[in-house]
Formats: structure tokens, sequence, C-alpha cells
């Protein structure tokens, strides 16, 4: 079976196949992601403040407006979470190295030490649940994942 090159950002309406493909994606990715999130308890952290630490790790220094928008909150909401995780030693605060009147906001150690340490948990618990499946089960799972991949990789 070809290979077709993914569809251009056009106007055209996917297919009724895509479409249905599509529905059964989503849901199930989110319904993935909400049994994983079952791990996250163990972080101490609330779902909001961990979904901050994780933009201010993979971002690197970010301002708390730029992570206000990245997070879709206000930035007053973003303001009161970034200050508990200050608090909890999760992150700092480092002047912009451009331009002094920014501030910007920086993981520390224990925040990356803490975020990793979830998604270790989080592909523990993944992992375990797909080595369980037979080998050829497994083999489409790592071919949709890289199928995945792509898909984000060319929305950016």
């Amino acid at each position: 079976m070809p290979t077709r090159r993914a569809r251009s950002r056009s106007t055209a309406p996917p297919s009724a196949e895509a479409e249905a493909v599509a529905d059964r994606l989503h849901s199930a990715a989110i319904h993935l992601l909400r049994a994983l999130r079952r791990e996250d308890a163990a972080s101490g952290l609330s779902a909001p403040r961990l979904s901050a630490l994780s933009v201010v790790v993979f971002a690197g220094p970010i301002t708390i407006g730029a992570l206000a928008a990245a997070e879709q909150v206000r930035p007053p909401t973003m303001t009161r979470l970034v200050a508990a995780l200050e608090a909890q030693g999760l992150v700092t605060r480092v002047p912009d190295p451009d331009d002094g009147r920014v501030v910007r906001l920086r993981a520390t150690a224990k925040g990356q030490r803490l975020l990793a340490a979830g998604r270790a948990r989080r592909v523990e618990k993944l992992a375990a649940q797909v080595d369980a499946l037979p080998p050829d089960d497994r083999a489409t799972l790592a071919r949709a994942a890289e199928l995945v991949e792509r898909l984000v990789a060319a929305d950016r």
C-alpha cells in the first residue's frame, strides 16, 4: 500500500475515514492521559501547579505573562501559582540577560527532579501496560506513536 504525504493545510474538508480516525484518536488520547494523570498525586502538587512547572521546565526561562498564555490563564492567576512554586523551591526568578526590567522563571534542580520523577511514574505505568500486549500489538503501537509524532511535528 503506497504511503501518502500529509495533506497540506488546505480548505478541503477531511474524508469521513479521517474524521473517524481523528475522533477515536482524540478520545483515546484524552482517556490515556486521564488514566496516567492518577500517577501525578504522588508529586504532591495540584494539577495546575504541576502543569505550570512542566512549562517552565520545558520552555526554559519564561516570563509570567508567557507562562500564563501557555497555560491559558490570566496573569494574576499565574502569579499566585508561581508564588506557590517558589515557596516550594521548584522555580526561581532570574533577571533577563537582555532586558533588566524583565524577570523570567527558571525551574530549580528540585523542580526538574520532581517533574522527571512524575514522568518516570507515568511512563512506568504505561510501559507495564504495553509490555502486557502481544508483540505484534506492541509493534503496532510503536508505529502509531511514530505517526502521531509526525502529525505533531507537521503542525508546529
